[in-house]
């Protein structure tokens, strides 16, 4: 088949279109995809949409049979698209949004019999809208609205994200025939990476994400949105995938093989196009790799969109619950607290300690060095607080006055903690000073009794503390 015969074929389609040769190895395998000639609407777009290429070696001129590579980068998605239309003979449908273009493409490929023994064809045809048509991501295989429906249904129903996290991530597990799966949660401008939820084949050794989790794994994870290449995912599916990673990123390439990794599909998590995070599974079943990509394309959509949803009611309740000043619990998380183990909503254990603690001098420092010198008191204090009193709850019940409370924790701990409290005033990095109050029920009492036998014992000993140091008397 000669270009003139090719070029005459694409010539009767009306829409942007094109047609793609793959070369056939003698291994089964695939060589170099060309696109081999292109109809004035294609070649028209391309024109336009390259008016000021970058490392193009034909510049903004369309030149027929070259390397797709000479136009766009390397897409592992689009050569599967291609490779499956081209050589396995199945006409091909996708609508994406690839992050390198600021449009939606809604993308045809028909396969054609041209004879040929060294090369495949197919057409390629697209359509460009700057908005994403909700008529188009609906259009989906009746097995792929079906998983996509039971995730949406977990998500707005539960009462446990967490919980339904786990399920889900299980689900899409099980739906890529994978042996691991996870959603990782990524913060770049806090160089931060959390695991939100992860599942592994019970018939493989469990390995968790959280072995790997470091500062040099946040910045390996940074180098994945490059390597995707603009593309909405990639999906590795053998060695010659795997190495076309390799040229691009080395080191990600060495650690999934280090890892036992031989498939992989991984999916960035974008919400107001920012990446908050990563789906990926790992040896999946590559026979069914169309339906997974179709899945994960749309349920990414979902499950990005109820993290954000989740990470904002937390953050609200963060500020509800914390005093912005210091960080630790403020006085309405305190009563909140309290009002639970009251109500019996939450079960008071037999032991527990209550450590009322009045920073000393708070007036003092207020007035002689103005109030800037008063915050950082007492964010000294929570400081000191914190580390003399490690897994117990902290609140700043109001002002200069802090409640810590000690469950289940023998009361000599607690005493020694107290020591080493009073140790720190006398410390020149942390110049602070508290009066302190402690009470220990070891009967299962009430709290509010013991707070209130707590908070009179460290007047009594802010009374002491005055009377030795007038000059910072507050009242």
């Amino acid at each position: 088949m000669d270009l003139q015969e090719l070029q005459e074929y694409v010539n009767q389609f009306d829409s942007m279109t094109c047609i793609m040769s793959v070369e056939k190895n003698p291994d089964g395998t695939y060589g170099k995809m060309r696109i081999e000639v292109g109809n004035k609407a294609y070649i028209a777009s391309y024109e336009k949409n390259n008016s000021n290429p970058i490392d193009m070696p034909f510049g903004n001129k369309f030149v027929p049979g070259q390397e797709y590579t000479a136009y766009i980068p390397k897409d592992l998605n689009f050569e599967h698209f291609i490779y499956n239309s081209a050589v396995l003979k199945k006409p091909m449908h996708a609508y994406i949004h690839p992050d390198r273009f600021d449009v939606w493409f809604n993308i045809f490929s028909l396969p054609l019999e041209f004879d040929d023994p060294n090369k495949c064809y197919c057409t390629y045809t697209q359509e460009v809208s700057t908005e994403a048509s909700v008529d188009q991501m609906a259009n989906l295989s009746a097995k792929t609205t079906s998983d996509v429906l039971k995730t949406c249904i977990k998500l707005r129903s539960t009462k446990n994200f967490l919980q339904t996290m786990d399920e889900v991530i299980n689900d899409i597990r099980i739906i890529c025939g994978a042996s691991f799966c996870c959603i990782m949660l990524t913060d770049f401008k806090e160089n931060t990476c959390s695991l939100l939820s992860e599942s592994c084949d019970p018939n493989v050794v469990p390995r968790s994400l959280l072995e790997y989790l470091n500062d040099s794994f946040t910045e390996l994870v940074k180098t994945w949105v490059e390597t995707i290449g603009g593309s909405n995912c990639l999906i590795i599916k053998n060695d010659d995938d795997m190495d076309a990673v390799k040229a691009r990123n080395p080191r990600w390439c060495k650690s999934m093989r280090d890892a036992g990794i031989e498939s992989l599909v991984l999916f960035p998590l974008q919400y107001n196009d920012e990446v908050i995070g990563f789906i990926w599974s790992t040896n999946f079943d590559i026979k069914d790799t169309d339906h997974i990509k179709e899945t994960l394309e749309l349920t990414t959509f979902f499950i990005a969109s109820e993290i954000v949803n989740y990470q904002l009611l937390q953050k609200l309740e963060m500020l509800s619950s914390t005093d912005l000043l210091t960080g630790v619990k403020n006085r309405n998380a305190m009563n909140n607290r309290v009002l639970k183990i009251v109500s019996g909503r939450e079960r008071m254990p037999d032991k527990f300690g209550i450590v009322f603690a009045d920073l000393n001098g708070l007036k003092t420092v207020n007035d002689g060095d103005g109030h800037n010198a008063g915050d950082t008191l007492l964010k000294n204090a929570a400081t000191a607080l914190k580390d003399s009193f490690p897994n117990c709850e902290i609140y700043r019940a109001g002002g200069d006055e802090f409640v810590v409370i000690a469950m289940d924790k023998p009361k000599e701990i607690i005493e020694e903690q107290i020591e080493v409290l009073r140790k720190k005033a006398d410390d020149p990095k942390t110049p602070v000073s508290f009066a302190v109050g402690f009470y220990y029920d070891e009967n299962h009492g009430d709290i509010r009794a013991a707070m209130r036998e707590a908070d009179a014992r460290m007047y009594e000993d802010k009374k002491q503390f005055y009377a030795k140091f007038p000059e910072n008397r507050k009242r």
